[in-house]
């Protein structure tokens, strides 16, 4: 396409588009590395037809899919109806999105949620959110790989088989959003759906070197299906390489739908115009440290130091600090007892919906000692937990008086290696446990948005992010301390090897 990149300024192998600088290597596709902002500007001006955008990325995802196993089920044959079938409107017209196989439904397409009891399920309805992403233009291309509910900070279902990481095959990407983050990272598309209950967007951009925000409860509609998930810990929104595009995202899905059962508190203006904008002088606390007796890698330690840093270069006030809530053992208590009935709830849900339950092939043996003990967790319990995260949700209320934003580790270690150490459900627990032993998951209990940011990598150039978490309510201060962060030390320029 030798007309691309005419409006643009070409210089050798880099490209420098509104907003952005992008290197060209001699072998990235012609789309591949574009923001979605760039992409749907190429729409937009008639430089660039959908259908050519929604070409290229199938073309990517049949040439890639086989090595990381990110798209699970092809939707080619409507992406190319849609983006040939006229107009569209939105921001992001014509330009191609997956959606994660959780929680997000669509239409006539299979829905599994990464497990087999629901290889043959076939969604019968489109989410809200699934009708405001098609309304912004995107082209929906396919649906990615999750672990199985949703319920593991890796992408490894039996049901698919395991994603992996494009900076490092035998790694994985995270999860449990891990097929969209290897999807954005390689290039596949330029942003992609995720949800996040305890760090499902945030641990997978941690792994794959993706931007990830994760906004405020009820930020983005949960419903038809669902009023809210786990007593409001789950939250939607997506993977980006920029923070433009998760801001502009965002104000194209936003905003309570009809019976919600609570909203939350309306922007002062759209998050896009906070890119770019001012965060003045921050107060920003920050905990280098894991949870409890957990070790925090060495690496992911200097990762928030180092970020802690750059916050003070760039003239924030930056203050070793932490809420008193994770000193309480109760928190840990209300957490399995919430979570242990939220797993319970996931499962006769789907037992209520398929007339069945399942046989003992159809899930996996780790989901099955959770659901058998979820099952054990009673009424009060639950609410008695809930009501502990209401009571720590307070202690960070306000401690967040007193600071504006507050840096902890994404994740406790480096991607974790593919299928190690087997499939023992108590070692994987295990193992998993220490890989999430940090902080992140407080941004569930809170309500609150949090951000990972992809600022930082190991010794052998694994990325490592770092969680931001803001008052409730606050995506702006978040938007706006990232398009700092991200002039300050860009990241969009980054390419893993298998994704070229």
């Amino acid at each position: 396409m030798p007309h691309l990149f005419e409006r643009f300024e070409l210089l050798g192998d880099v490209v420098h588009l509104p907003g952005m600088t992008i290197d060209l290597l001699p072998t990235t596709d012609d789309f591949a590395f574009l923001d979605a902002t760039a992409q749907a500007e190429l729409v937009s001006a008639r430089e660039v037809k959908p259908i050519e955008l929604v070409d290229a990325t199938i073309d990517r995802i049949e040439r890639l899919n086989p090595q990381l196993n990110a798209v699970v089920t092809e939707m080619f044959e409507s992406a190319r109806d849609t983006a040939l079938a006229g107009p569209l409107g939105g921001p992001f017209a014509g330009v191609p999105f997956v959606l994660k196989d959780l929680a997000v439904e669509y239409a006539g397409v299979r829905f599994t949620e990464g497990s087999r009891f629901l290889r043959d399920n076939v969604s019968t309805h489109d989410q809200e959110l699934t009708a405001r992403l098609k309304r912004a233009g995107l082209v929906i291309v396919g649906k990615t790989n999750t672990c199985e509910f949703g319920m593991r900070p890796t992408c490894e279902p039996v049901l698919f088989g395991a994603t992996r990481n494009p900076w490092d095959t035998t790694r994985t990407p995270g999860g449990s959003s891990g097929g969209s983050a290897a999807a954005v990272a390689s290039g596949m598309v330029p942003m992609g759906h995720g949800n996040d209950a305890g760090g499902s967007l945030r641990y997978p951009a941690s792994c794959c070197g993706l931007f990830a925000l994760k906004p405020t409860r009820a930020r983005v509609p949960l419903g038809p299906e669902y009023g809210d998930v786990f007593s409001g810990l789950a939250v939607e929104h997506a993977l980006t390489r920029t923070v433009r595009d998760s801001a502009a995202l965002l104000d194209a899905v936003a905003g309570p739908d009809l019976g919600d059962p609570y909203a939350a508190p309306a922007p002062d203006r759209p998050f896009a115009d906070e890119v770019g904008a001012t965060p003045g002088t921050l107060r920003v606390a920050f905990w280098p440290t894991g949870l409890g007796d957990s070790a925090l890698h060495p690496d992911c330690e200097a990762a928030v130091r180092a970020a802690a840093a750059l916050c003070e270069s760039l003239g924030h006030q930056v203050t070793e600090a932490a809420p008193p809530v994770l000193a309480r053992p109760e928190l840990g208590q209300a957490m399995e007892a919430v979570y242990g009935g939220a797993v319970a709830w996931i499962l006769e849900y789907w037992v209520h919906k398929l007339g069945r339950e399942p046989e003992e092939d159809e899930i996996e043996p780790l989901t099955r000692e959770y659901w058998e003990a979820g099952r054990n967790v009673t009424a009060a319990e639950y609410l008695l937990g809930v009501g502990e995260l209401q009571r720590s949700s307070r202690e960070v209320a306000r401690f967040l008086t007193e600071y504006d934003v507050w840096l902890t580790p994404t994740l406790a270690q480096p991607p974790l290696r593919i299928n190690e150490p087997g499939a023992d459900p108590a070692a994987v627990a295990a193992r998993e446990a220490a890989f999430i032993a940090t902080p992140s998951a407080i941004a569930n209990i809170t309500g609150n948005p949090a951000m990972s940011v992809p600022l930082h990598s190991d010794g052998d150039g694994l990325p490592i992010g770092v969680d931001f978490l803001a008052r409730f309510g606050d995506e702006a201060t978040l938007i706006r301390l990232a398009g700092q962060l991200e002039q300050a030390r860009p990241w969009a320029h980054r390419r893993p090897r298998s994704a070229t």
